[in-house]
């Protein structure tokens, strides 16, 4: 199993809060740390434009499509525009495999598996749907308009047999009836901040449970090692003790020392169970460690 690690939620390509010369400093920063891999997140059409350049000039870095619950009421996401950049999306991202992709609706596990993987060794192609989801957190939000646009989302998802990155805040009573309607996806539950209850609902829908530096200063309940992915969400969530500094990739390996303390696990264990766990979602393959 590898023994590095990755950061599988940042927004290292986003010029509203990294420069190209922090993205490049923070990038040799992170190789230094050992975390040899990063997924940079989409936040909405152009974001996740922005997100496939960055990846696309950079080895071990992927990306993700997707259209964060913030923007579901802007004009720039209505249904006539958005039903054409989606199907500007299918139409590219199958032309990467076509001979090979399967509706993972009517086949094997083994089968959406090798369908997925061959569209994601294509660089140009997402490894992920997301972030996607549902946030009630600030006042003014539209509950109907999240919900059609995570419905597309995940609609998206299983058309193209990708998992999806879920960004959900206080909403999970909305979310889990909506999931429930796409069995066949797997994915990830970005930056915890449920309670118990909820994380006993994500684990018994075989989710992934994103693990950031939350966790170094609050006290979200933890998932099972072999669930748990490690990521930073840099610039935001920066882990002790470096709060109050922006947050970067490299920051992965605090996250994992601070869990290994927790947990009263080595952190070589952890370092290869999150990636190991990581590649098995996304479907990418070991990075270069020369």
């Amino acid at each position: 199993m590898p023994n590095y690690l990755i950061d599988t939620h940042c927004h290292l390509h986003d010029q509203e809060w990294f420069t190209p010369e922090q993205a490049e400093q923070f990038l040799q920063e992170a190789h230094a740390a050992n975390v040899r891999q990063i997924v940079v997140i989409g936040t909405d059409p152009q974001d996740s434009a922005n997100a496939q350049k960055f990846a696309q000039a950079h080895p071990n870095v992927f990306w993700t499509y997707g259209i964060h619950p913030e923007y579901a009421a802007s004009p720039e996401i209505s249904d006539a525009l958005l039903g054409e950049e989606l199907r500007k999306l299918r139409e590219k991202i199958r032309s990467y495999g076509e001979d090979e992709r399967v509706n993972p609706a009517t086949a094997g596990v083994d089968d959406a598996l090798r369908a997925r993987a061959s569209v994601v060794s294509c660089p140009s192609a997402p490894v992920a749907i997301g972030e996607i989801g549902l946030d009630y957190h600030y006042d003014g939000y539209d509950r109907t308009a999240q919900i059609h646009l995570f419905e597309q989302m995940l609609q998206l998802a299983q058309d193209l047999s990708l998992p999806v990155s879920l960004h959900i805040r206080e909403a999970f009573d909305d979310a889990w009836p909506i999931l429930d309607n796409f069995p066949y996806l797997t994915g990830v539950v970005h930056s915890f901040t449920g309670g118990k209850k909820d994380l006993k609902k994500a684990l018994a829908r075989e989710l992934y449970i994103g693990v950031n530096g939350l966790a170094t200063y609050t006290t979200p309940p933890l998932p099972p090692l072999e669930k748990m992915l490690l990521e930073t969400d840099a610039p935001f969530l920066t882990p002790v003790p470096f709060r109050g500094t922006i947050n970067k990739p490299g920051y992965v390996r605090e996250i994992a020392t601070y869990l290994s303390e927790k947990l009263g696990v080595a952190e070589v264990n952890i370092a290869e169970q999150t990636t190991n766990n990581a590649k098995q979602l996304f479907q990418f393959g070991d990075a270069s460690l020369c």
